[in-house]
């Protein structure tokens, strides 16, 4: 499966960077939905949140923990985002986390 994360991954299409390690890539969303609106996503080819196991999804927290210490939202708040199949409105089908800050946001999702 070839997405637009893949070939991001790949350094085929660029993308502002916010972290990389070996396994995850975090960058700036192109069209973003707050001030801070970054994707991080694995390297590893998943379709959605169904096709990870719980030791990357560990390892997957702790990456986005990292990221938001890195661009200062830890403290302040962020909302992590996670969209599953066509019902859940996910666009791209390789796992990714939106994780949006830096202002208050609206809504109440809970």
């Amino acid at each position: 499966m070839s997405t637009v994360f893949s070939k991001i991954i790949k350094g085929e299409i660029p993308c502002n960077k916010v972290y990389e390690n070996d396994e995850f890539l975090a960058f700036y969303d192109i069209a973003p939905k707050a001030k801070v609106h970054i994707l991080a996503i694995p390297k590893k080819e998943l379709k959605d949140f169904n096709e990870i196991d719980a030791t990357l999804m560990g390892k997957m927290s702790e990456f986005i923990l990292e990221v938001v210490e890195k661009v200062g939202i830890k403290s302040s708040g962020y909302r992590l985002i996670t969209n599953i199949g066509k019902d859940g409105g996910q666009e791209v089908p390789h796992l990714h986390f939106h994780i949006l800050g830096g202002e208050r946001l609206g809504g109440n999702f809970a």
